[in-house]
């Protein structure tokens, strides 16, 4: 990779060119220089000199001077901003491109990120995890020899992708047994914890827990995206977590974020159009035609959409679900796309039934709560054969959960009422658009009912009415639900007939009267 490549994709949050414009040098590696040292050949090293600070301008110029004889690539330095122009001016006198490193990146995990980078370039078709895991364990190892304890670099699913391997660290069992696995071990403490750090926005501290060591623990994350999390086993005991520790488990957080960001993008270079076809579905807007047979799915078979709610989910909460979801659906079926949409998450996928999707949406269940949080529901609906039939699919989906979370006692539905289709809750979605309708017409209202709920004296009757029709005209039935004498619902239900007008003689009245009154009470 040239000099200039290597400055634009670490960015000026890391480094930034010193002087002239950075010329087209190629970098083949990097070497760290000792200034108390000759320098040998360095033809196309980009050579990180930590202990330049220290140094007289003069001293500083003689450096660059021998590194662009030795044929150096660049030399990466860190100055105070009062500096800057005197190293300009070596930069320009000597020819020698001069990059400023940010101080708040370490040495060590500056080699990491540049041997990311080049070692990508170098083996274009490398796998994603051979390409990220080095720089992964260069990380862990820069933060064990903060904390002096085990570090591990964990994705989602609880794999570890890296752990540390400083000499002297301390380490317990359950960390030996981790590496030894490359997966976390069960315990009955894990859900609560990791839950818990996903959602924080700083790291946490846990104490000695039988025989685990005292952990700090930070999640990964590239904006409210979750990625992972770190652990770092504290050498120094349970006292309170200082800001040092703080500031390096933000700064390794961060770094390890851009790294299973760069992995994510790897394995799924095509998702984001695939993400953007399923956002242009849902909304319905600047449709083609052609988003089913872009996403792969067949139209004749169709597709069901899966829509997931965690009641009261921030936006880091409902970006995680995204990942959850997206992440399993995959395993069974690779043609499904996931994205989140006004704090809620929509998975489409090919199925030709609203059974083959609930069959997929079961297993999520218990997932979701663990990782997420309790209390999920999912609302299956389809299929949909045509791009135009999605946006009212999804309408159909959000009405679904909203008439599962507005009264659950009264939904029907599977698995504790979570999983919603249309079948578990048509009667329930009949009498909502029948109050809809009584809202927006005015002439479908019987006045005298209505007049009913206008007082606490005639109050009784419109629920004695509900409820003996609600009990197919059984007087017995109905006294016993409201708990009062049967005389009282004959009383009432003459009341209703000679001092208020109501007619229920014939069975369209019945119903009319009922839905009225079912969806007031709603």
């Amino acid at each position: 990779m040239t000099l200039a490549d290597l400055v634009e994709q670490l960015g000026p949050r890391t480094v930034t060119a010193i002087g002239p414009a950075v010329p087209p040098a190629v970098v083949t590696g990097t070497e760290f220089v000792d200034i108390a040292e000759d320098l040998a050949d360095a033809s196309a090293t980009l050579l990180l000199a930590p202990s330049t600070a220290s140094l007289s301008t003069s001293r500083l110029a003689a450096l660059a001077a021998n590194a662009a004889e030795a044929g150096a690539a660049g030399l990466a330095l860190k100055c105070s901003t009062e500096r800057v122009p005197a190293v300009a001016a070596i930069a320009e006198s000597t020819g020698l491109p001069l990059v400023r490193v940010a101080d708040r990146i370490s040495w060590r995990l500056l080699d990491a990120q540049l041997t990311h980078l080049l070692g990508e370039a170098e083996a274009p078709l490398a796998g994603a995890q051979q390409r990220g895991a080095e720089p992964l364990f260069a990380i862990a190892n820069e933060l064990a020899g903060f904390f002096g304890g085990s570090v591990a670099i964990e994705d989602l699913s609880r794999n570890i992708l890296a752990y540390s391997s400083v000499p002297g660290q301390l380490i317990d069992a359950l960390r030996t047994h981790g590496i030894l696995a490359r997966q976390v071990p069960a315990s009955p403490y894990n859900d609560d914890q990791y839950r818990t750090v996903l959602r924080a926005d700083g790291p946490i501290k846990y104490p000695r827990l039988g025989e685990e060591e005292p952990r700090v623990a930070f999640a990964i994350r590239a904006g409210a995206l979750p990625l992972g999390s770190i652990w770092a086993i504290d050498a120094s005991g349970e006292g309170p977590l200082t800001a040092e520790q703080e500031e390096r488990m933000r700064r390794a957080s961060a770094l390890a974020g851009a790294h299973l960001l760069d992995e994510l993008r790897a394995h799924a270079a095509n998702q984001r159009p695939r993400e953007d076809r399923l956002r242009t579905l849902l909304t319905g807007t600047d449709l083609t035609g052609t988003e089913f047979a872009e996403l792969g799915i067949d139209e004749e078979r169709g597709a069901a959409l899966l829509a997931f709610e965690v009641p009261g989910a921030g936006p880091t909460a409902v970006a995680q679900l995204r990942s959850t979801v997206i992440r399993h659906l995959v395993l069974d079926r690779p043609d499904a796309v996931a994205v989140a949409h006004r704090d809620r998450v929509y998975a489409l996928l090919a199925a030709g039934a609203v059974d083959q999707a609930v069959a997929l949406a079961e297993p999520l269940l218990p997932l979701v709560d663990r990782l997420v949080g309790p209390g999920t529901r999912i609302a299956v609906v389809g299929p949909a054969h045509r791009s135009g039939d999605v946006a009212g699919t999804r309408e159909l989906a959000d009405r679904l959960l909203d008439a599962a979370g507005r009264d659950d006692s009264r939904v029907v539905g599977q698995d504790g009422h979570r999983i919603v289709t249309v079948e578990t809750l048509r009667p329930r979605l009949v009498v909502e658009r029948a109050g809809e309708l009584f809202a927006a017409a005015e002439e479908l209202r019987d006045p005298a009912l209505e007049a009913l709920h206008d007082s606490e004296s005639t109050r009784p009757i419109a629920e004695t009415l509900l409820a003996w029709l609600e009990c197919f005209g059984n007087v017995a039935q109905t006294a016993e639900h409201l708990g009062v004498h049967e005389n009282t619902v004959r009383h009432r239900l003459r009341r209703a007939s000679e001092a208020h007008g109501i007619r229920l003689e014939h069975a369209d009245e019945r119903l009319a009267a009922w839905l009225q009154l079912r969806a007031h009470a709603r």
